[in-house]
């Protein structure tokens, strides 16, 4: 990173406790109204990733494993089920998020995807058993970033952290609304280079285009 390159402002939504409680509310919404809860950066986002994965078959097997970093109430999961894929592993550091998900996918008759309770940045990589193929995240970095705690710290162990868990060459797909593309390119070079930059809606203020979210494709170096 470099040494002029300004860490976000902290927030309550990188700390494990927002998240705890946040869950906690959702699974009493799910028992009672079917509410799966909030879908990050929206429904449309999720499937322009499966859409991607899924036209890239010399890329990934529908047999391949992938893991969903910080999969929340597993609404991801079940889109790259339903688009084929079968060998799928969702974590997440909130009990109560895996509590949900498990919820979910059992509603969805999607009860034989994988989860586990596990935090990139305390727990052993070791304990996800084998390496991956795909992982992908969905706003667990910029949680990460959000961290009132070193974040500069967090986010380099997170770096390698996902790398460790990577096959050779292997592929992560991660969406952020709080980085650009050249800001993630940056972070993520030394152990990674940038594949693919998946299309997402833009706008035009003052003469200039930007894009709320970056969505981008890396390969393991």
């Amino acid at each position: 990173m470099a040494e002029d390159e300004q860490e976000l402002d902290s927030s309550e939504l990188g700390t494990q406790d927002y998240w705890d409680k946040t869950y906690s509310l959702e699974i009493n919404n799910f028992k009672h109204h079917g509410d799966v809860g909030e879908v990050w950066f929206g429904e449309d986002s999720a499937l322009r990733i499966v859409r991607w994965l899924s036209t890239k078959p010399e890329l990934v097997a529908s047999t391949d494993r992938i893991i969903d970093l910080g999969c929340g109430n597993g609404m991801m999961l079940v889109e790259l089920h339903d688009e084929g894929f079968t060998n799928l592993t969702g974590v997440d550091y909130s009990q109560n998020a895996i509590d949900l998900a498990s919820q979910v996918l059992r509603d969805k008759s999607c009860s034989h995807i994988t989860l586990q309770t596990f935090d990139i940045l305390e727990n052993d990589i070791a304990d996800l058993g084998s390496t991956f193929r795909v992982a992908h995240d969905k706003g667990t970095y910029d949680a990460v970033s959000l961290n009132p705690d070193n974040p500069k710290e967090k986010r380099e162990k997170y770096i390698k952290n996902v790398k460790e868990m990577l096959d050779p060459q292997g592929i992560l797909i991660i969406t952020s609304c709080n980085w650009t593309e050249d800001e993630l390119i940056n972070h993520f070079k030394i152990y990674f280079e940038l594949l693919h930059s998946i299309p997402t809606p833009s706008f035009r203020f003052a003469g200039q285009t930007g894009n709320l979210i970056s969505s981008l494709v890396f390969r393991k170096r």
